[in-house]
């Protein structure tokens, strides 16, 4: 057994409070070195004869990689206490605790045991309830829908009459999205992500003025108002996007730097590296990435730190809003967001705050920051499997698998998972316009922990390559629409808010092969369970099956079609590039 693969770390993602009574552990062993694992665990106070009353559970396999198996148990400690250790099986057998390995359980002594001390119900990581049932819709603002020319930008272009490029407008705007509600609640949509908003010069307004004024071109506030007024009267919840890492270049308090360099009352919300402030070649402050248009903030100043403070309260108490998605968070200081976290809930407790971070995210994770963030180690294996076919079955598993037990399984409930945005090529343009490699992924999206989001005009066959062509204004004319993937996708949604299997309360697991060229795997909540298969060749393939359903009535999701086996052996045939959702 090799001992220097077996790991476990408490209070992480390997050992941490699923709820207010809820423990969950999970330990990573050498692949296929290990045969079982039992969990020691008791009370750290309870004693019998001079000897620690420990009892065990067995722990289930639940993923593996292409170096290790995870196991996990679930537990509720009586007293919200907990020692424990781990009782492996496999060429020997060894006891794992916090100090090392021993040949047998210690019942002498707890010292040496993993401690989860007490279950604090404060230290409890609690995202909104509301988002693991929650499908988003990603709205660019400026390329959804013009439904009043009187405040188009100058220069306005007609609607579609030409490609975006990075300067040009359509007049895209809050009336033309009320008007469109209809399109968003026949899909099944529950929650709309808007990029920012706020008073900017270009088309997609990252390059924040102010943060406490809407965009002319989108409408006033009022407008606003009436938006969110209308779209919770539809159950659609509304999140809005913020950039506290970088002002504009614009932003008065940077221009009064420019002008009046050290003199300045504001030359302290940036980092200034010396006086006089230059742009060119190379800016002489902090920016994003080596953008000059875009000055980074100095969140650490007292003044900087509550006006960004006062935007996060002002948007949820004046507007009722009910989530923030922060650009580029993982440069803003943790204490920064901790503060921005105590703001915000204060005002409205069950607020969504998601971070955009495109790599591990734990340190934010902790319950002290961010409810979720943006999931894309998910979604890109996904992506390579299905509809770049750049990896293999066993490559693609593996992969799913690290994501899934990157963090904690509430905070993986409430991740948000995406195919696309503003800032990627589109979804079907990626899959090189085959529409069936789109199927799989929507089908495969929507069925997976998370909660997923479509990017406006995905659900209706729209393509186009890295922004700016990503960003092309929303087909209205249904004639032009994709409407039977439209439908296709509904049913999906459909499907995810009526079977609680399908969706954010269904175990994960998979169940190929991993030398298959598909990939099957199940999603199970009490006595429902579903089969998901996929085949990832040009090929029709018939795949067996791993359950007994001799005599059994099988449903098919997708068709609402019912059948029952005769045979003991069951297989699945899938046409190229095919997929099933069966429910067993």
């Amino acid at each position: 057994m090799l001992k220097e693969a077996i790991f476990h770390s408490p209070k992480s993602n390997y050992a941490y409070a699923y709820n207010e009574k809820t423990l969950h552990i999970r330990l990573r062993t050498k692949k296929q070195d290990v045969a079982s694992v039992d969990l020691i665990h008791g009370d750290p106070y309870k004693w019998d004869g001079g000897s620690w009353n420990y009892e065990t559970k067995p722990m289930k396999k639940i993923a593996s990689t292409e170096l290790f198996d995870y196991w996990f148990a679930s537990l509720e400690p009586d007293f919200r206490r907990l020692r424990y250790g781990f009782h492996l099986t496999g060429d020997e057998t060894i006891v794992y605790t916090e100090k090392g390995f021993y040949p047998e359980i210690i019942t002498h002594d707890t010292a040496d045991y993993f401690c989860f001390p007490y279950l604090n119900p404060e230290d409890v990581f609690t995202p909104p309830a509301w988002v693991r049932d929650t499908v988003w819709y990603q709205i660019f603002p400026e390329r959804f829908a013009n439904g009043n020319k009187a405040n188009d930008p100058e220069g306005a272009l007609p609607w579609g009459s030409a490609e975006p490029t990075p300067t040009n407008f359509f007049g895209g705007d809050f009336e033309g999205v009320i008007e469109h509600i209809d399109h968003l609640v026949e899909l099944g949509i529950t929650g709309i992500y808007f990029t920012p908003i706020f008073k900017a010069t270009t088309n997609h307004k990252y390059d924040t003025i102010d943060y406490m004024e809407i965009d002319p071109q989108f409408g006033d506030k009022e407008t606003f108002k009436r938006l969110v007024q209308v779209f919770h009267e539809n159950g659609i919840k509304v999140m809005l996007d913020a950039v506290f890492n970088h002002s504009g270049f614009y932003f008065p308090q940077f221009q009064d730097v420019l002008e009046k360099g050290e003199k300045s009352r504001y030359k302290d919300w940036f980092y200034i590296w010396d006086y006089p402030v230059q742009t060119e070649p190379m800016p002489n402050y902090d920016t994003f990435a080596f953008t000059h248009m875009m000055p980074k903030l100095n969140t650490a100043h007292p003044e900087v730190r509550e006006y960004l403070l006062e935007v996060g309260r002002y948007w949820i108490r004046e507007f009722d809003i009910d989530g923030w998605r922060l650009d580029v968070a993982n440069e803003v200081g943790h204490d920064f967001w901790r503060e921005f976290r105590k703001e915000v809930k204060a005002i409205k407790p069950d607020v969504y705050i998601l971070g955009e971070i495109w790599h591990q995210s734990m340190a934010w994770l902790q319950g002290d920051q961010f409810d979720a963030v943006m999931n894309y180690p998910y979604s890109h294996a996904a992506i390579q499997y299905f509809a770049k076919e750049e990896i293999s079955t066993r490559d693609f598993m593996y992969k799913t698998a690290e994501a899934l037990m990157m963090y904690p399984e509430n905070a993986t409930e409430v991740a948000f998972n995406l195919l696309g945005s503003h800032d990627t090529p589109r979804i079907l343009t990626v899959c090189k316009d085959n529409k069936e490699k789109l199927k799989q992924l929507f089908t495969f999206l929507l069925s997976s922990p998370g909660t997923p989001c479509i990017y406006y005009g995905d659900e209706i066959g729209m393509n186009g390559e890295q922004d700016p062509g990503c960003r092309k204004c929303m087909e209205w004319d249904t004639t032009k629409q994709d409407r039977e993937l439209f439908d296709f996708i509904s049913t999906l949604i459909r499907l995810r808010k009526e079977m609680p299997a399908f969706g954010n309360h269904g175990a994960f697991e998979f169940i190929s092969d991993e030398s298959d060229k598909h990939v099957m795997y199940t999603k199970t909540f009490e006595n429902e369970t579903l089969l998901f298969a996929f085949n990832n060749s040009a090929e029709v393939i018939t795949a067996p099956i791993p359950f007994d359903l001799k005599g059994k009535k099988v449903t098919h999701l997708l068709t609402g079609d019912e059948f029952a086996y005769e045979a003991e052996k069951v297989e699945v045939t899938l046409p190229a590039h095919g997929y099933v959702a069966l429910k067993l």
